[in-house]
């Protein structure tokens, strides 16, 4: 189990980076994304690969120990239930998201700048501590 983990976190650690500094030079890429929740076969595709990736980490990874394994645990159930809310109450769930993105855009992006570091210094054993 221990390479999910550090796999996982290495998957997730990027990813999080990437997506931070793609949001930091273009910022008005998640205006388009939220735009585009408003077209039913995005939303449709977006719930599907949102279900699919929530529950292959969850199939592989669904530690809950009080340690960094749990952050990887947490995407998982994250993505599967935003999923299964697209999927099911799409139109609430834009709303919601429309508004967790206006009021903590900010939060938003220095969470996933931390968590990929923390995460990608777990997977590497950058710091030592």
């Amino acid at each position: 189990m221990e390479n999910i983990s550090i796999f996982l976190a290495k998957f997730w650690g990027w990813y999080l980076i990437i997506f931070f500094f793609v949001l930091s030079f273009n910022p008005k890429r998640i205006l388009q994304i939220v735009k585009d929740l408003e077209d039913q076969k995005f939303v449709i595709l977006t719930s599907f690969l949102a279900i699919i990736i929530g529950l292959l980490n969850i199939l592989l990874h669904n530690l809950w120990e009080s340690d960094w394994r749990l952050i990887i645990t947490l995407i998982g159930w994250i993505s599967l239930i935003i999923g299964l809310a697209l999927f099911i109450l799409p139109k609430q769930t834009v709303i919601w998201i429309d508004f967790i993105n206006v009021k903590f855009v900010q939060v938003i992006y220095m969470m996933l700048f931390l968590i990929g570091l923390y995460l990608l210094n777990m997977a590497y054993g950058i710091l030592y501590y």
